[in-house]
């Protein structure tokens, strides 16, 4: 059956939200992307800048530099859970200023939420991201005191790429000593490079993530890794041959996004390692499109379940 014959009806007219001059900038033209890209994902945060979240853009000291962050708080009292949140764009595209992201998870879950502005490829392929992530995570769980944290109740999350980067940080935390984590949030996640399964072929549409930018993407941010067998577990998490004593996980996708089996094939591999995981899968999805079409009534409910799954592990 077509593509676009399985699609939501009430996300059809949106499968143009991201031009198809975008979706290509992607992969031929970072710089332009970006340009083009930030102001359509800033325009998604016009309804909520009334919300009672304070928001403060900051940089932080990490082990090659300094990251940008952004930091989202909302009014509950302290000590609130913490998320590290870690921003979408297939490793090319995307600021930490997340909005709507990051007011949302504060304002539902009410807890303090830092989003980390990482390095961004193609000019600082792997592992420059996943460096960031950790010293952004370090530098969060050293400053519980000072953001209202309590220690306890920290989670990793992310979307798409930013969803593939936290896999990967959860792997890299716990081989690393890094701080105790309490969940992770894996939406859509970016997480394997081969793109091998029946999802990762058959999603080809120009105005969604396909196979064909996904994999240019991946290209870049693998650099020399790129189409090696020995890919690390720290730039794809789904490489990774132990996915025993990771934090309990959420893992959630459309029934027609490019990531579909090999986020389901994770999952289950988390469950057999005894990791404590709930799946989700919402047919008629395209990966994001509960960001383009926010009043569509199966964004509503994916938006909501991964926010109370949030608020349920660390509120």
């Amino acid at each position: 059956m077509p593509f676009i014959n399985l699609v939501d009806p009430e996300l059809v007219d949106a499968l143009d939200f991201f031009p198809a001059e975008l979706m290509t900038a992607i992969g031929d033209d970072p710089p332009k992307a970006r340009v083009m890209f930030q102001p359509i994902w800033d325009s998604l945060a016009d309804d909520l800048k009334n919300a009672p979240v304070t928001i403060e853009e900051r940089t932080i000291p990490g082990p090659e530099g300094e990251i940008g962050v952004v930091i989202y708080q909302p009014p509950t009292p302290a000590p609130r859970g913490g998320l590290l949140w870690i921003h979408g764009g297939g490793y090319i595209v995307g600021s930490g200023r997340n909005d709507p992201h990051g007011i949302g998870f504060a304002e539902h879950a009410g807890c303090t939420v830092v989003s980390v502005d990482y390095r961004l490829a193609p000019e600082s392929p792997y592992p420059a991201a996943i460096s960031d992530c950790f010293g952004a995570l370090c530098w969060l769980a050293e400053n519980t005191d000072e953001l209202g944290v309590d220690p306890a109740r920290i989670a990793i999350g992310g979307a798409s790429a930013g969803g593939g980067l936290t896999a990967a940080l959860a792997l890299y935390n716990r081989d690393h000593g890094g701080p105790d984590l309490a969940y992770q949030l894996l939406i859509y996640p970016m997480i394997d490079d081969r793109h091998e399964t029946p999802s990762g072929r058959e999603i080809t549409h120009p105005t969604v993530w396909n196979r064909e930018l996904s994999l240019k993407a991946w290209r870049m941010y693998l650099g020399a890794e790129y189409g090696r067998e020995s890919v690390s577990p720290y730039a794809a998490a789904a490489r990774a041959r132990d996915l025993s004593g990771l934090p309990p996980a959420l893992v959630t996708v459309g029934m027609l996004d490019l990531f579909r089996d090999e986020n389901i094939d994770y999952a289950q591999r988390l469950m057999a390692a005894g990791v404590p995981t709930e799946l989700q899968v919402y047919p008629g999805m395209y990966h994001g499109a509960e960001m383009s079409v926010m009043d569509a009534a199966v964004s509503i409910r994916m938006r909501t379940a991964y926010r109370d799954a949030l608020r349920r592990a660390i509120g």
